[in-house]
């Protein structure tokens, strides 16, 4: 019998996080892969040391919060300046029984508003050096797709 862990996001906000300082830590290289389709990539895609094509780079640190990366997609793909832009943040990590990858969706931001997740950090949501990130972009003129783990029923 498995067990699972169930910890909610605000027990997760709680935990008291380590100030990191940036002039003395050594950031970290995050692969952050992005779509434009409001979806998330298939777990599948990272699959046997593939990975998507749409590959960014970014140094970054541990207390990076989601609004900062956001900005920083928004530098390398300017039509994601727009106001009202949807970005869905996940993390894309190895599960060793399982032998894939997983997704597990933490937060998102929208272009031009404060929401809930802009202060939410990597470190928050148990990301670990090594694991990927997975945004899904979506347009102002297109609605978000609905979060599968809320249903309307």
């Amino acid at each position: 019998m498995a067990l699972e862990s169930r910890i909610t996001q605000e027990e997760i906000k709680k935990e008291p996080e380590k100030p990191i300082d940036r002039e003395k830590t050594c950031p970290l290289l995050l692969r952050v892969f992005t779509t434009n389709s409001g979806r998330h990539h298939r777990a599948d895609e990272f699959a046997r040391g593939n990975v998507p094509s749409s590959e960014l780079q970014i140094y970054t640190w541990m207390d990076a919060t989601l609004k900062e990366l956001t900005s920083l997609v928004k530098e390398v793909y300017p039509e994601a300046r727009k106001k009202g832009t949807h970005f869905s943040f996940a993390i894309v990590f190895p599960d060793p029984r399982a032998k894939m990858y997983k997704l597990k969706e933490i937060g998102s931001t929208v272009s031009g508003r404060k929401g809930p997740d802009d202060s939410m950090t990597l470190q928050s949501q148990r990301f670990q050096i090594g694991d990927y990130l997975d945004i899904a972009i979506t347009p102002p003129n297109r609605a978000p797709p609905l979060n599968t783990r809320m249903r309307p029923f």
